[in-house]
């Protein structure tokens, strides 16, 4: 079941140019330490925070909220899987949101897609529902 879906596609030199007139200030607040690691061993890490910055804006859409109501920039953290593919880790009120929509019973998922083709990043971000099986019900 879909719980919510969101987009959201930033031109890249907007994030260099913020970067440089902001440094440290603006990736403190807007990114994780787990982002920024990632993003800096980047041959290009401003595409890369780039694409971070848009699945951020995409999963607050899917959220049905943006940044408000107690969500903030660092509450979505984008991070891989072992396998490699992107998600997103929520804490604080993106958490607390994603609960209360989440149908009792059920487990959220929290698919990304992170792309580039300079000067453009764009993320799609879709928010799904599954059933937790009966062993995980009664744990």
């Amino acid at each position: 079941m879909i719980l919510g879906v969101g987009s959201d596609m930033i031109d890249i030199r907007r994030i260099e140019r913020t970067i440089a007139r902001f440094g440290d200030r603006f990736l403190d607040r807007v990114f994780t330490p787990v982002e920024r690691q990632r993003s800096e061993r980047r041959s290009d890490r401003f595409a890369s925070y780039a694409k971070r910055f848009a699945a951020k804006e995409a999963c607050s859409k899917a959220l049905g909220t943006g940044f408000r109501n107690g969500i903030y920039w660092r509450d979505l953290g984008v991070v891989n899987l072992p396998g490699g593919r992107p998600t997103l880790v929520l804490t604080g009120g993106a958490l607390a949101r994603l609960q209360a929509m989440t149908p009792r019973g059920m487990a959220a998922r929290i698919d990304v897609t992170l792309t580039d083709e300079p000067p453009l990043a764009q993320a799609l971000v879709v928010i799904t529902a599954e059933a937790l099986d009966s062993a995980e019900r009664y744990t």
